[in-house]
């Protein structure tokens, strides 16, 4: 296990390395001059070298590059002489439309990223599997029909429609919630979550579909197999059968999908914080695409990446728990 883990990381290295040379490229390719948003629209030429000078954007590409992976584990300066700023470690970079380091702002977004991701992965676990292995124990009855058509209309609605239909129905029409805004869950924890609980149906409702089908579709290949007639013809009870050995084995994909699932959640959820005004690392996304500001775009991309290589990383390990027969 330990050298498993011992390549696991390094290939996890491996993996956020090319990742961020292949980012950085592609915004190095990009005909957006990020020192000329910053200058401004009265900047003159002479100003745009000292600009361009000061965010280390004049020099080549591959030493842009190293001194970007440099600063991340020792941190760097920006400008020169008195005007100079520091930026500690882990350095992403300075954001050019906040004037902060990009670190700073994903610390400062990343518990509303998390407590969305985390809320609504507890209801989709809870939704999609008690509905995926309820079908799959009363397959082909009316309860497995329905469930399986509920779960394909589910799945078939985009996120931004679900929200923008749970905003009208019970926020303006019924006055049943109020309209998220983020609060600190020390602060208040009924009101953390009472206003992410749209944002979580909302998620919920998507991936509740896809994991109601795949548990299904697992449970009823575990259940066929042969030690789950060994164990019935042992005299074990059915809750047992079902729980112990069907469910551990038939759970290995879910695993797989919850892995990417989450680790992409955890950087953000863009369309869904920018629906309901969440300031989490999605909407810090969004508002660099639109500003044009690279660091930040970086950033939460290496970010996101790094989650999901983890998650990754984490459902193999757990698979030798969860079913037996897998070795590393």
């Amino acid at each position: 296990m330990i050298l498993y883990l011992g390549r696991r990381l390094l290939g996890v290295a491996g993996i956020l390395l090319a990742i961020c040379a292949i980012t950085f490229t592609i915004f190095y390719l990009l005909p957006n001059d990020p020192a000329a948003a910053a200058c401004g629209k009265t900047c003159s030429p002479e100003r745009l070298i000292e600009v361009k000078a000061a965010m280390g954007l004049d020099k080549p590409i591959w030493e842009q590059f190293f001194v970007y992976l440099l600063g991340i584990v020792a941190g760097r300066d920006y400008g020169s002489g008195a005007s100079a700023t520091h930026c500690g470690f882990p350095c992403l970079g300075y954001s050019y439309e906040y004037s902060l380091p990009v670190w700073d702002l994903l610390v400062d977004r990343l518990p509303v990223s998390v407590s969305l991701a985390i809320g609504s992965a507890v209801l989709w676990l809870v939704l999609g599997l008690s509905a995926g292995i309820t079908s799959a124990l009363r397959k082909n009855t009316v309860i497995d029909k329905v469930l399986t058509v509920l779960s394909v209309g589910a799945a078939s609605l985009p996120v931004y429609f679900t929200s923008i239909m749970l905003i009208w129905g019970l926020v303006r029409t019924a006055g049943l919630l109020p309209y998220p805004t983020y609060h600190e869950f020390t602060d208040n924890p009924v009101s953390w979550a009472s206003n992410l609980l749209l944002p979580w149906t909302a998620l919920a409702l998507l991936y509740a579909a896809t994991y109601a089908r795949q548990s299904r579709t697992s449970m009823i290949e575990a259940m066929a197999e042969p030690y789950i007639r060994t164990a019935r013809a042992k005299g074990m009870p059915a809750l047992t059968v079902t729980v112990k050995h069907g469910l551990r084995s038939g759970m290995t994909p879910i695993l797989t999908i919850f892995g990417m699932d989450l680790g992409g959640l955890l950087a953000g959820a863009v369309i869904t914080e920018s629906i309901f005004g969440l300031p989490g690392i999605g909407r810090l996304f969004y508002d660099g695409l639109l500003r044009s500001d690279q660091p930040v775009i970086l950033g939460v991309t290496l970010l996101a990446a790094f989650f999901i290589v983890v998650a990754n990383l984490l459902v193999d390990v757990l698979y030798a728990y969860v079913d037996p027969r897998v070795r590393y």
